[in-house]
């Protein structure tokens, strides 16, 4: 142990170690899908904070930490943002420099049982306000949430339709606090150990208790995804996509879902392509949900849309993507960041923001809730589509870029905390893979449809009825955080006033001296 303190004493070698231990959780998620992992992924980094010997040592090595998450998480960027990754890195990764100087303050030196147990409760708020602040849009959203590692594990799924992704990563750090307690400060194991029971406890209540999505009927979805298109551009791909829908004709489907950007131009101006897609809705008998990427005719700017074309033509439904990857798809403050342009792949035009969610009636009865992309990360947008009528989730993406990265499949895994936390079934439909189905309890449908396929296939979706206790009350979970912060925070200023508000007793007054019989009391006997 000596010999370990001896080589964090540099700070470039603690700030090394801070930056590797950040960067653990991310083998949680897919592609390694360690899921396991996240328990203790956390425990190195708090060993490392809470040993820091100072509390501004602890800021440092909080923001190292999540500078090493940060890039790690994103890693698949660097091939075309390049240095602007880590530039992105670093500025997301301060958000952590106050949760290292939190872990330092309950758990340096030798913490009593009482501090152990708030550190359980205040420590994974600290970390769910870190997510909650990072999940703004304009900070590059909430990509690698840490409870988005257990989208594969049915009791964290359940935990989702009570409390989102949310109570799963309040969950997940609670239990690495725990372990890091058990690890480093042994004397305390009996409240390491109570607060995994608890967790324990409260995890099996809500497997018991919470309601479970009630399957009342079942609709057949096609997707189509065409792959990678030998040399490529919208109206080989279009082909690619025309022929893949052409081979559902007679399979009874009741919905076909293209990828984003499967149609490369605006319908209104290219009228061809309408008539084209008409034709297939009539061959099928289904609707078709494309996604065109295009500069619209009728008002300037280039929008994602995701549009609804029948038998008989574009329906007039349409949905604006509104939620933009940012350096993606426009570039934050371009005056200032636009040089960002000359070092990476990052957008040349700013695409155009929509202004509000649509239920769309895809035919057949059943109503969809489209989103495009990127979109699929934020919880709030499923939960408003599924409390707007949406019996069906769907994501159009495209991840092309990334195709040798991770990326595919950790965006396909959002999509089965997104079905869980609703109680609705969601279809996650690409150009390139990776595709999916989840059901409303957010197991799978079916197999993937990986990034080397080119193929369309049709997935029996179950509908289910009913409200689960997060599309009713929402994000309580960061509420709760938010209140678990502010009650510390007070008393914490209670703390260090009540020294200054008490004030000292007035000294009393000297005794006089005695007289003696002679009546001197300076001179005795006198």
């Amino acid at each position: 142990m000596k010999t370990i303190s001896h080589w964090l004493a540099s700070p470039w070698r603690r700030s090394t170690a801070a930056t590797l231990a950040g960067a653990l959780p991310v083998l949680a998620f897919p592609e390694p899908s360690l899921w396991w992992f996240a328990y203790v992924a956390l425990v190195p980094w708090i060993a490392l904070l809470r040993s820091a010997p100072t509390g501004k040592r602890a800021l440092y090595d909080g923001w190292w930490g999540g500078f090493g998450f940060m890039l790690a998480m994103h890693h698949w960027l660097l091939p075309n943002l390049h240095v602007f990754t880590f530039v992105i890195a670093a500025l997301l990764g301060a958000l952590w420099a106050p949760w290292g100087w939190l872990v330092r303050r309950f758990l340096a030196g030798r913490p009593s049982a009482g501090r152990v147990t708030a550190a359980l409760a205040v420590l994974p708020s600290g970390w769910l306000l870190i997510e909650l602040v990072r999940s703004w849009q304009g900070l590059g959203g909430p990509w690698g949430v840490l409870g988005s590692s257990q989208w594969e594990v049915e009791p964290a799924l359940r935990l989702a339709s009570v409390g989102g992704v949310w109570l799963i990563s309040f969950m997940v750090v609670a239990v690495n606090v725990a372990a890091a307690v058990l690890v480093t400060v042994r004397r305390v194991w009996v409240t390491a150990v109570a607060g995994l029971v608890v967790t324990a406890v409260v995890t099996s209540a809500v497997w018991v208790w919470s309601p479970r999505p009630h399957v009342d009927d079942r609709v057949r979805i096609a997707v189509v995804q065409p792959g990678v298109v030998p040399g490529g551009g919208a109206d080989r791909r279009f082909d690619r996509e025309e022929q893949l829908t052409r081979e559902l004709a007679g399979q009874d489907v009741d919905l076909v879902v293209w990828g984003e950007s499967s149609v490369g131009y605006d319908l209104d101006d290219r009228p061809g392509f309408a008539r084209r897609l008409a034709a297939l809705a009539r061959e099928t008998e289904a609707n078709i949900l494309v996604n065109v990427d295009a500069r619209r005719s009728d008002r300037p700017g280039i929008y994602k849309s995701s549009i609804l074309v029948g038998p008989d033509g574009v329906t007039g439904e349409r949905y604006d993507k509104m939620r933009l990857v940012p350096f993606g798809e426009y570039i934050p403050a371009r005056s200032l960041l636009g040089w960002a342009t000359s070092v990476g792949e990052a957008a040349a035009e700013d695409r155009r923001r929509g202004t509000r969610q649509v239920v769309m009636d895809a035919g057949h009865g059943l109503r969809v809730g489209p989103m495009v992309c990127f979109e699929s990360a934020f919880s709030d947008m499923s939960r408003n589509l599924a409390d707007d009528g949406a019996e069906v989730l769907i994501a159009q993406s495209a991840t092309s870029t990334f195709q040798q990265s991770w990326a595919p499949e950790q965006h396909a895994s959002l999509a089965a905390l997104r079905a869980a936390e609703t109680g609705r079934p969601m279809v996650h439909a690409t150009l390139t893979g990776v595709s999916a189905v989840y059901g409303p309890s957010g197991q799978r449908i079916g197999s993937w449809l990986s990034t080397s396929a080119s193929t369309s296939a049709v997935y029996e979706v179950p509908l289910s009825a009913g409200v689960t206790p997060y599309v009713r009350f929402g994000e309580w979970p960061v509420q709760a955080a938010l209140l678990i912060i502010a009650v510390w925070g007070v008393s914490e200023g209670i703390r260090t006033l009540r020294p200054r508000l008490r004030r000292p007793a007035a000294p009393e007054p000297p005794a006089r001296p005695a007289r003696t019989t002679h009546g001197s009391p300076a001179r005795p006997g006198r």
